[in-house]
This record gives C-alpha cells, sequence and structure tokens, in this order.
C-alpha cells in the first residue's frame, strides 16, 4: 500500500464505515484497531460488524489496495478519532479512549495536518486535545488543523447517510474549519455546516438528548395511560390530529449507543441546568424496569387463574424494530430482568434478526407464539405483525405490534 493519506483511529460502526467510504474515492487509508481480530478480519477483506452494503465496500477497498488496518498508526496528512467515550462511574463520561488514540499519533504529527475527533465527545474535548498535542509537540503550536465532526447516521443505513446526511463541521479556529470542510467535501454529498469545535461537540449531544425528551413525554404518557385505563396507541394517533402536535410512539424504554447514552454528556458537566433532559433518562429507564414488573405481575395473575405456571414469549431484543444491534436494549435488559425472577416457568426468547446469543437460548418467532402462554412485545419487529395469536393468550405489547 501507498503511504496512507488518512489515519483512522477505530475501526468499528462507525470507523470502518467512514474508512471505506474515504477508501471508495481512491484515497489510501490505513486503519487502525486494537483488536488484532478485527484488524485481521479487515485485511482479509471482511468485516466483523452487520452493515448493509459495508461488506462490498471493504472488500473493493482492500482488494484495490485503498484500505488496510493495522494495530499501530503511520504518518499520514489527515488523522481521524472515531473510538468508543464509555462511562466510568456514575455516568461520568470516559474520554480515555480519545486521549490515548490522540497520544497514539503524536508522535506522527507534522506541520499542516489535519486532526479531527468525530467520537461522541463532552463539550471541551476538543480544545483539550489540543492542549495536550501541543504540551507535547509545542513546535507545532498553531501550525495544526484541529477540529470535531461528529457522525449522525441510522444503523442499518450508515453507507447512505454517511454520504448524503449534513454534517456539523466544527474547528478550533476558522483556518481549522475551513480545511476540515475541504476534507469532508471530497467523499460527502450532504451539506457541511461550518461552526466553532464547543458548539459542533454539543449539537451532537443535543441531537439524540432532543429524541431522548420526545421519546420520554410518549413513555410517560404511556404509565399514566395504564393507570386511567386509556389505550395510549389510540390517544396518540387522536392528540397527533392536531395541526401542531406530533407525538411519538411509547416503547419499553431508550437503546441504541447514541439516544440512550449522550444525554448523560450534558448532564454530567451541566447538572443543575439540565434538568428535563435528566428526567427524560430516568423516565426511559424507568420505562424498561415497569416493564419488567408488568411481566413479572401477569405472571402471578396466570397462575392464580389458570393454576399452573405459564409459559413465557419474550418478543424481541434488538434496541429497535428490523435491526440486529443489541447495544444500550431495552428489551434485552428486561429480558435479562424477568430471567433473573424466574421460578422455573418455560421461556422463548426471541429475536428474528440474529441467529445466535451467547445468552440468551433463541426461539423461532412463530414457535414462542404458538407455545406461549404470555406474549411480551418488546420490540416491533416486522415479523411480529403478521402473527395470528390465538385468543387464549394473554398480551402484553409495550410496541404498539397490536395497534398498527
Amino acid at each position: 500500500m501507498n503511504k496512507p493519506e488518512v489515519v483512522m483511529m477505530g475501526l468499528g460502526y462507525i470507523g470502518l464505515p467512514t474508512a471505506a467510504l474515504i477508501a471508495q474515492n481512491n484515497t489510501h487509508v490505513h486503519g487502525v484497531d486494537i483488536n488484532p481480530k478485527v484488524v485481521e478480519t479487515i485485511n482479509a477483506g471482511k468485516i466483523h460488524i452487520i452493515e448493509p452494503e459495508l461488506d462490498l465496500a471493504v472488500a473493493n477497498a482492500v482488494k484495490g489496495g485503498f484500505l488496510k488496518a493495522a494495530i499501530s498508526p503511520k504518518k499520514a496528512n489527515t488523522y481521524l478519532i472515531v473510538v468508543p467515550t464509555p462511562f466510568k462511574g456514575k455516568n461520568e463520561p470516559d474520554i480515555s479512549f480519545v486521549e490515548a488514540a490522540t497520544k497514539a499519533v503524536l508522535p506522527l504529527l507534522k506541520e499542516n495536518d489535519l486532526y479531527i475527533i468525530e467520537s461522541t465527545s463532552p463539550v471541551g474535548t476538543t480544545e483539550k486535545m489540543m492542549g495536550l498535542i501541543y504540551s507535547q509537540r509545542p513546535e507545532l503550536e498553531g501550525k495544526l488543523f484541529i477540529a470535531y465532526c461528529p457522525e449522525r447516521v441510522l444503523p442499518g443505513n450508515v453507507m447512505y447517510e454517511l454520504v448524503h446526511n449534513d454534517r456539523v463541521i466544527g474547528g478550533v479556529n476558522q483556518a481549522s474549519t475551513e480545511k476540515a470542510v475541504a476534507f469532508y467535501k471530497r467523499f460527502i454529498k450532504g451539506e457541511l455546516h461550518k461552526t466553532n469545535a464547543r458548539t459542533a461537540e454539543m449539537c451532537k449531544l443535543v441531537e439524540n438528548s432532543s429524541r431522548d425528551v420526545q421519546i420520554a413525554f410518549a413513555n410517560e404518557l404511556s404509565l399514566i395511560c395504564d393507570k386511567a385505563d386509556i389505550n395510549v396507541w389510540e390517544l396518540i394517533a387522536l392528540a397527533n390530529k392536531h395541526p401542531r402536535v406530533n407525538i411519538l410512539q411509547p416503547g419499553c424504554g431508550v437503546g441504541g449507543h447514541c439516544i440512550a447514552v449522550d444525554p448523560y454528556f450534558i448532564v454530567s458537566d451541566y447538572p443543575m441546568e439540565s434538568q428535563i433532559i435528566g428526567k427524560a433518562r430516568e423516565i426511559n429507564n424507568y420505562k424498561s424496569f415497569w416493564c419488567a414488573e408488568k411481566v413479572q405481575t401477569a405472571k402471578l395473575q396466570f397462575e392464580i387463574q389458570h393454576g399452573r405456571k405459564p409459559s413465557i414469549a419474550i418478543m424481541g431484543l434488538a434496541f429497535k424494530p428490523n435491526i440486529d444491534d443489541l447495544r444500550e436494549s431495552p428489551a434485552k435488559y428486561i429480558a435479562q430482568k424477568v430471567l433473573q425472577n424466574a421460578n422455573n416457568e418455560e421461556y422463548f426468547i426471541v429475536e428474528p434478526n440474529i441467529h445466535e446469543h451467547k445468552v440468551f437460548k433463541l426461539t423461532p418467532y412463530q414457535d414462542a407464539a404458538e407455545k406461549g402462554d404470555i406474549i411480551v412485545f418488546l420490540v416491533a419487529h416486522k415479523e411480529f405483525k403478521t402473527l395470528k395469536l390465538k385468543k387464549d393468550k394473554m398480551v402484553l405489547d409495550f410496541c404498539g405490534v397490536l395497534n398498527d
């Protein structure tokens, strides 16, 4: 492979698709991941994550010689930091992976290089990494271009949305913003919106926090309607007839690596100011606990009515319909919670989008619906909407499968 133009630090759900996209444009990309198996898989032209069209993009990029993976970086002109930002302690963001990736490229940086963070980060992270770079490489101060540009893609449609979605790009100064915009223009057809690094960092967090608050309103309505003996799905459909009302659909909580996580970045740094954002997180987390408790109550009711223990079908584990992604999934949490309280009942765990799971023994959805006395819908997968349930089934529909 020729000398790389781009180094991609992190080859996960965002890093690998982004690396493949850039490589598709005949740009040499050196991808870095700390997992040797991931590196080996990619260099064989294969992928370690499931995403439509990604397999072909990676295979072509590797075969064409434009993408190579390794466990350490090389010298390049542009460095993208696309590593996880997990939590430590009580919902406190951990930027140690961003810092480690930055330290790894520190010795390689040279004048006029472009350094971009894409990882979801607390406000001020880009400036903090700039300070780290210049403290170790003072001769480069003011001679690098440093920016932040968050992704905003939907799992299952990443390869399309990476190209066509608008992006927000914020540099530590105007020159850095312009340099980053020029870089992304080569690969992205969506509009590129210029701002500063702090605003770009907050924009990513605010987008997902806004969704979380909207979902929390719907989930809170579902709790109220349950007590008031009102069909929440009918209520929302009627309320949405108002020309300026658009209430989302309730579910069993909120999952995924963005909406269920990003609000904590704001709450952690601004606890007094983020009252609604923090409360929305509490409501959406509580909804999952509430669903698990509802299953426990249904089990007891069934046993009292029928004089035997029920069989229970848990329908869905993914964090949203029609995907295989279980990250931060409320359905998975509920399944685990219900199984922890198992008392010799028979359970059928269903997730039609995956073949096997290291914890759960999976059952085909038709078999589970046939054998289960209690049917618990946690995810509105399309397969579930075609089921014809017998009238003697006790159904707990937490995601509106029966209301479409």
